[in-house]
């Protein structure tokens, strides 16, 4: 059972690394799953996974208080418009349209609501400082 979570982590790994650099592929929820599967089958990949420079921080503010940064949130947002806007203009049916504003307003509206990563941690108070 370990080589297959070792397995869809590695896979969920590669769509979320395309995500990094594809416009149209969401990068985060790929890279939570494979920090999830990683955790089931290998914690050294995990903790590798969570490390990672480019990779860990948007798994660790997700982790820490289920926030996503501004940036991000901007990103995906700016993605769902040019998605439905480039369905309308290429003339894809109302239906289709319809399923598609549906589903794209409902996950815009989860990422737009989520706490940013400064807002949910509150700020450090220093129980050692005397003030004189």
């Amino acid at each position: 059972m370990r080589w297959l979570w070792i397995l869809l982590g590695g896979l969920s790994l590669v769509a979320g690394a395309a995500g990094v650099v594809l416009p149209l592929v969401p990068a985060t929820p790929f890279l939570l799953l494979s920090a999830f599967a990683f955790s089931r089958g290998s914690p050294r990949l995990e903790a590798w996974l969570i490390g990672h420079s480019h990779l860990g921080p948007p798994i660790r503010n997700w982790r820490d208080g289920g926030t996503i940064s501004r940036r991000a949130k901007r990103t995906a947002l700016a993605v769902m418009a040019v998605t439905f806007a480039g369905s309308w203009l290429v003339g894809v049916g109302t239906t289709v349209l319809l399923i598609q504003f549906l589903a794209l307003a409902g996950a815009g509206l989860f990422v737009a609501t989520r706490p940013e990563p400064s807002e949910a941690v509150p700020a450090a108070i220093d129980c050692d400082r005397q003030d004189g």
